[in-house]
This record gives C-alpha cells, structure tokens and sequence, in this order.
C-alpha cells in the first residue's frame, strides 16, 4: 500500500508539500517530522486503475 505524506504550514495548516511513499517508509518519515515538530497529513495515495 502506497501512502500520500504532505508537509504542512506552520502558520495555517495548508499543504507544503507531498509525497508518495510505501508504507515501509511511513514510520521513518512520521520519526523525523516529530523530531524536529514537523505536522503531517498522511492518507492513503489514490490508486490508478488498470
């Protein structure tokens, strides 16, 4: 499963900035956002079909 990740503005709250990731890299992001006061947003990345 893929994951959404966007970066949000300290001030408003808006999104910064986003990536997609699989959720093995979930963990490690959401650590290193936290250890530096970083707010996330993360839901599940829209899949395409096939």
């Amino acid at each position: 499963m893929r994951f959404e990740i966007m970066r949000l503005d300290e001030v408003d709250g808006t999104a910064v900035d986003s990536t997609v990731v699989d959720a093995a890299s979930v963990n490690r992001i959401v650590q290193q956002a936290a250890a530096v006061g970083q707010r996330l947003w993360i839901r599940p990345a829209e899949t395409q079909a096939s």
